[in-house]
């Protein structure tokens, strides 16, 4: 078994998915889903869809409130991708790209580093346009070299 896509509600799917094609991927498949927006996006994190809230209402705050229970966020390894540059480098980039398209740019966590298992990650957390969070980790080296 493998997954078939992650599926996130958008409140602007236009603007959710300018926001995600800064993160590589593109649109493959636009549909309507009842009476609403949807789409199909690849990219090398595997496939996305979204689909677009007419009136909604605010995400619950999955990352701020310990006491939230449910789907927490995506994850995106970096470490392939940097080609030398640090994961502050990438996100400064990122924000810069964002900015330039009038997309909204928010850190929920600046980079830090965390150990997991026996692999250590510069790890750092931002928001989609809704919201919802998105972790960006960057693996440095692990802990039994």
């Amino acid at each position: 078994m493998r997954a078939h896509h992650m599926s996130m509600r958008t409140s602007d799917i236009h603007r959710a998915i300018a926001f995600y094609e800064t993160l590589g991927f593109a649109v493959q498949e636009r549909f309507t889903t009842g009476y609403t927006l949807a789409c199909w996006m690849m990219g090398t994190a595997g496939r996305l869809e979204l689909i677009e809230i007419p009136q909604p209402k605010p995400a619950p705050d999955a990352f701020g409130d310990e006491h939230y229970v449910g789907y927490y966020h995506l994850s995106f390894d970096l470490t392939e991708d940097l080609e030398g540059r640090s994961l502050e480098d990438w996100l400064n980039a990122w924000r810069k790209t964002l900015l330039e398209k009038s997309l909204p740019f928010c850190v929920l966590l600046l980079p830090q580093i965390q150990t997991i298992g026996e692999l250590t990650y510069r790890v750092t957390f931002a928001a989609d346009p809704d919201g919802l969070p998105l972790e960006f980790l960057h693996r440095i080296d692990s802990v039994a070299e």
